[in-house]
């Protein structure tokens, strides 16, 4: 091991494992909550002084963790009690509200860290997310983030912070430290909706270290991007810290162009050894080409071979932008009978539209025609939460508990309102082209008719939850939490200026437990419920069908393992069952009325890893085996047995990186996928495919980086995600980026 390597890797001290970080005091964990630049929890249950803000990141401990310096490879201690080390994440606050190990924690729970993102060069959720067991990118109609994780299909089960971001547009990641996936649903923690699980970004915080970072990135397709991150001390109390990007860029889609920008201050005060106050303001704004890929032909995508880059209706008409501002609060104190309080507010505004024009059927047996659709959606939101947590440790006899208690309040309003296109030659609906020639540039009528959205809503949200981590000695805890939810939801529509409301009261629960026969090894059973109200994953019309309609239902039960195989690797294995009931089926006697009858079961493994296997090779990836399947008629096209579209029995992923020396280093990905189809009445087959991505790295000196990634590294053809039968997305050929990072 060079000695350089031996000053960037963790000194890790197992005295008793190194696990019990969540066993120390109170007022200590509250030092870290406070300062975001140090973890100590080493103090008895008792209450204990506040911990000091430390004064320099030179040296820091966690428990049994120590660290020297916050170079390459070292234990970092991140916003929202994280903690990372290289591609592996060990312990966050996000899956239980408390910091947690993960290995301690009854849930499977991925971190994709900020050196991961880095090193693969990713710029969005959906390719961040390309390397997690179990996550599936979909189309999202090529205008917004949308995920399936075991076998769920979601675009509103994003957050920040562990508050909800749940308007459909597309993210960026200059200003994320690191992103966490929870699998399964998380109803007790998050509220409504994650029902196959969820993803939280946690912002980069002004936490009193200074940081001068400019990356500089260029690439096929005139890509363009610059990102900003700085950061110091404006005083002892008082630190400062901005994120920006801009990126100017086409892409490998003929006519599909995007142009994105962002802004992000943020500043910490620390009020007083136990108050600190954290302020945080985003603009962002993103403005790009709607994009729905190819039609199908035969039950296959289109001559998607020739078609990689060929678009299908009309790229001018086809407009799709976000502006999102988005304002944080974030009060934290430590009271002196040792409960920790964390409340955050957020007021967010986000204007969001789109406009397609858009392959809306399968090209003819004679290949000679296919019809074109075309209709856009405005769907402007502001969204008002707080959420509030008091967190407090105790003993009863030997056992220790750490006993959360919080609430919720919200209000969401908005407008959702769809035009559907006319086309100027035909009058209707609907114009046909030539498939071999598909680009139209008719013009187009753009009106609201019966059955497109026209409605203001809004969401009263009110929500109490209370939690339990119960420790009976080294080798057995415990988790319960039970979280109710007022869910009031109106929408008038604004033709009729007729409201129609619903009310749902929602009781979620969550069980778990961890049984550790050792220090590195737990094993651990777990059971959660969430609910999906009948407004659905976004709003839109409340119709009187949808007014009776019972909320859908998520229900899972999970068994896991997790084996730290070293204090920097570790490996986790899941098997689970997802039951999802209540999915509504349009009744047949009742026109615009439901059946709450539809059904669906997931099952499925997982295995994960990441760290390092030794001091020069790191990896991030694993293998998910999910069986997602319709159980009962749902039509007569999607019947019982039928597969969920877009999950693939079978996928692999692993992202590799050797030091080879100590200035130049190797990536190497890669992803295997089995076939899947487009839709779950299985009429659309997507091929399985296989596909490669290179990273190539050198150190210029200690405060600059080169690195140049090449994404599908052997050209293959292959689909990529689909949004329902006839809008396929392709995947993208060999595509070459490269960037500089200087640091000063």
């Amino acid at each position: 091991m060079t000695a350089q390597r031996r000053n960037d890797v963790v000194k890790y001290r197992q005295e008793d494992g190194g696990e019990n970080m969540r066993r120390r005091g109170t007022n200590e964990v509250a030092g870290v909550l406070l300062t975001g630049t140090a973890a100590v929890f080493a103090a008895s249950a008792q209450a204990q002084p506040v911990a000091p803000v430390l004064e320099t990141p030179a040296a820091v401990a966690l428990d049994e963790l120590a660290v020297e310096g916050l170079a390459r490879g070292a234990l970092r201690l991140e916003p929202q009690g994280g903690v990372t080390i290289g591609y592996l994440g060990k312990a966050t606050r996000t899956a239980t509200k408390t910091p947690t190990p993960l290995i301690d924690t009854p849930q499977s729970v991925t971190v994709i860290t900020r050196e991961q993102i880095r090193d693969q060069g990713f710029q969005s959720i959906g390719e961040a997310t390309r390397y997690v067991p179990g996550v599936i990118q979909a189309q999202g109609e090529g205008n917004r983030d949308e995920l399936i994780i075991r076998g769920q299909r979601s675009n509103a089960d994003f957050f920040v912070n562990g508050i909800r971001d749940d308007v459909q547009y597309y993210r960026d990641l200059y200003n994320i430290q690191r992103i966490e996936v929870l699998k399964g649903p998380n109803a007790m923690i998050f509220g409504r909706g994650g029902g196959g699980g969820v993803i939280n970004r946690v912002l980069k915080e002004a936490d009193g270290v200074p940081v001068r970072e400019i990356v500089a990135q260029g690439g096929q397709f005139a890509n363009k991007r610059v990102a900003l991150d700085v950061g110091d001390r404006v005083s002892d109390s008082v630190f400062f810290r901005m994120n920006g990007v801009f990126e100017d860029t086409a892409t490998y889609r003929d006519f599909v162009d995007i142009r994105r920008y962002g802004v992000n201050p943020t500043m910490t005060f620390l009020l007083g050894p136990q108050t600190t106050l954290k302020l945080s303001y985003e603009y962002f704004h993103d403005d790009r080409t709607t994009d729905r890929g190819i039609p199908s032909q035969f039950g296959r995508p289109y001559r998607y071979r020739e078609n990689r880059a060929t678009y299908f209706g009309n790229p001018f008409l086809s407009p799709t932008y976000v502006n999102a501002h988005i304002a944080t609060a974030q009060l934290d104190h430590v009271f002196e009978n040792g409960v920790v309080m964390r409340s955050q507010s957020r007021i967010a505004d986000y204007e969001k539209f789109y406009q397609n024009v858009f392959p809306g059927g399968a090209v003819n047996a004679a290949g000679t025609a296919v019809n074109i659709s075309a209709y856009n959606s405005q769907t402007d939101r502001t969204n008002y939460f707080n959420q509030t947590d008091f967190t407090y440790q105790f003993l009863t006899g030997p056992v220790k508990h750490t006993l959360l208690a919080g609430f919720e309040l919200g209000y969401q309003e908005g407008l959702s309102l769809r035009q559907d296109g006319f086309f100027a030659t035909t009058g209707t609906q609907n114009l046909v082209v030539n498939p071999l020639s598909p680009v139209s540039r008719v013009g187009i009528t753009f009106r609201n008719i019966a059955s497109g959205a026209n409605s203001r809503y809004d969401l009263g949200l009110a929500a109490a939850y209370v939690q339990d981590q119960i420790e009976l000695n080294e080798h057995v805890q415990l988790i319960g939490g039970l979280r109710f939810d007022h869910f009031d939801f109106a929408a008038t529509d604004r033709r009729t200026n007729i409201t129609n409301a619903r009310i749902d009261d929602l009781i979620s629960p969550r069980a778990g437990v961890v049984v550790k026969p050792l220090p590195n090894l737990a094993f651990y059973t777990s059971y959660s419920v969430s609910y999906l109200p009948s407004s659905g994953d976004q709003f839109s019309a409340l119709t009187p069908g949808l007014v009776i309609a019972q909320p859908e239902k998520f229900e899972n039960t999970e068994v896991g393992v997790k084996y730290d195989v070293s204090p920097v690797l570790q490996l986790t294995g899941a098997l689970f069952n997802l039951d999802r009931s209540n999915q509504r089926i349009a009744d047949p006697n009742r026109p615009g009325f439901f059946l709450t009858s539809g059904q669906t079961n997931t099952q499925g493994a997982e295995i994960g890893v990441n760290g390092y296997v030794t001091d020069w090779w790191s990896v991030a990836g694993g293998y998910a085996f999910t069986d997602a399947r319709i159980t009962n008629n749902l039509s007569t096209t999607i019947v019982a047995g039928n597969f969920v579209g877009l999950v693939p029995l079978n996928a692999f992923t692993l992202w590799n990186k050797f030091d080879i020396d100590q200035r130049f280093s190797v990536g190497v990905g890669f992803i295997n996928q089995s076939h899947t189809f487009a839709t779950s009445d299985q009429t659309v087959r997507l091929p399985s495919y296989s596909r490669f991505d290179l990273g190539l790295f050198y150190n210029i000196s200690e405060n600059a980086r080169a690195q140049v990634n090449i994404e599908n590294l052997f050209d293959r053809n292959y689909i990529i995600s689909a949004h329902n039968n006839n809008n396929i997305l392709p995947g993208a050929p060999r595509t070459v980026r490269a960037q500089i990072v200087v640091r000063w």
